[in-house]
Order: structure tokens, then sequence, then C-alpha cells
């Protein structure tokens, strides 16, 4: 099976945030940002996630985004990360993100409970703590 994956000139800086925008297809970047060729069963071990069908979606939303490529090889794709097509396009755009991102798992697995505490809109009490508190 070949896929299609667009063009350098392309990719869309909407398309690629979009992509970039849901926390699944995030983590699966940041293990690709290591670098090389990585097939759909080591990315979804590292993320802990057990049923390939559950990533089918996320895949073709990274390729037709232009954010990843990928291969068949044999029973397995292996995927690897755009990173100078999208560094040529937009040039810092991964970087920010990526550094984002680990930032803020940085931050989840400092203080678990904080997330939900920094979530909660002004005035609005989080859960498990009382408005005012």
């Amino acid at each position: 099976m070949a896929f299609r994956h667009p063009d350098r000139d392309q990719i869309r800086v909407e398309d690629v945030l979009s992509a970039l925008g849901n926390g699944v297809r995030l983590a699966a970047v940041r293990v690709l940002d290591a670098g090389g060729e990585h097939n759909c069963t080591s990315v979804l071990n590292t993320l802990g996630i057990t049923a390939k069908s559950t990533m089918t979606h996320h895949w073709r939303v990274l390729r037709d985004s232009g954010v990843i490529w990928q291969q068949p090889s044999g029973r397995e794709n292996l995927l690897v990360l755009r990173r100078e097509d999208l560094d040529a396009r937009y040039p810092g755009l991964l970087d920010a993100i990526l550094s984002g991102a680990a930032a803020d798992a940085a931050l989840d697995q400092a203080a678990p409970g904080q997330a939900a505490l920094d979530q909660a809109a002004p005035g609005e009490a989080a859960p498990g703590r009382a408005q005012g508190s």
C-alpha cells in the first residue's frame, strides 16, 4: 500500500497546528523526534497504546498534514518525522511546540494534582477545591 504525502510546498501551517493540537499525536511526534525510522508498534509501546486500530486515524492526520512520512515495510509501517521539511517551511515552529510539550509534561509530572487546579476558569472552583480557597 502506498501512502500519499504532501510535497514540502503543500504543507500548510493550519494543518500542522491542527495535527499537533491533539495530545496523542503530539506525544507520537515527541517519540519520532528522537530521529530515524520507527515502526508503528514501537511508538505504540512507548505511548502505552495497545490497539493499533486506535492510531490509524492519528497516523493519517499526521501524514496528510505533512508532519510524518509513513512507508510500508513488510507487515509494519515505518514512521519518520519530516523535521527537515517542517523546519524549511516554518523555522522554529516544531522546536517551539515540542519544547512547550516537554515543559507541560514536566509540570504534569512535578505536580499531577496541580494540572486540574490550573485549568479551572477564573472564579470557578477547580475539582476538589472550594471556590475562594
